[in-house]
């Protein structure tokens, strides 16, 4: 496998009702864990009286990082319910926020895990889902003269130039999918003056 389900945007923002409480669904891409905190500060400001910021996210194909905060509720009633919403629509690089205000009315332990379960899935089915390719990024080293023999392989085998460093001593950053990733590798490591490392 070297495709991943993420979203395209951030969310519209949704609102679920159970029993006088408010459930606002967010959801955002993400790309690192520091993404996190600013989104969930910017939540604080836009809803300053809510109760609860309750909260999932997933972050890597390979290497999964993934955390489920309850904010306060109570033990795994909203962290693990949004995240398990995450896991049954096969997302990744994915966080999902719902903010909790209080009706008065207390919802119980089952109650909570259906509210948080049901704004995390509603915020979801309003997200555009979209398939990514797991990418491979590589540095070739080589002398200017073999500059043709390295674009020939690049050309043919149809890879990415993220950057490119052309001087007497040449380095460029390519990107392949995962799964033509050691093809790319044994083709540059076996041209005589060529180098290529991971990224």
């Amino acid at each position: 496998m070297d495709t991943y389900k993420t979203i395209l945007f951030p969310s519209p923002e949704i609102l679920f009702k159970e029993k006088n409480s408010k459930f606002f669904g967010y959801a955002y891409p993400l790309d690192s864990e520091e993404e996190v905190k600013p989104i969930i500060e910017s939540l604080h400001k836009k809803h300053p009286n809510a109760v609860h910021y309750c909260y999932s996210y997933q972050i890597g194909t390979d290497n999964v990082t993934y955390r489920a905060n309850d904010d306060g509720e109570p033990s795994n009633t909203a962290g693990m319910p949004i995240y398990g919403q995450m896991q049954s629509f096969s997302l990744t690089n994915v966080l999902i926020v719902v903010v909790r205000f209080y009706g008065g009315v207390k919802l119980g332990v089952g109650g909570l895990i259906a509210a948080y379960r049901t704004a995390a899935f509603m915020t979801l089915e309003s997200c555009e889902i979209i398939e990514k390719t797991i990418n491979v990024h590589y540095r070739v080293l080589f002398d200017y003269k073999n500059i043709n023999k390295v674009m020939r392989v690049i050309k043919e085998k149809n890879l990415a130039i993220i950057s490119q460093k052309m001087e007497m001593s040449c380095e460029i950053e390519i990107v392949t999918r995962k799964k033509n990733a050691e093809i790319v590798f044994d083709i540059f490591n076996a041209i005589f003056e060529i180098e290529i490392e991971s990224i």
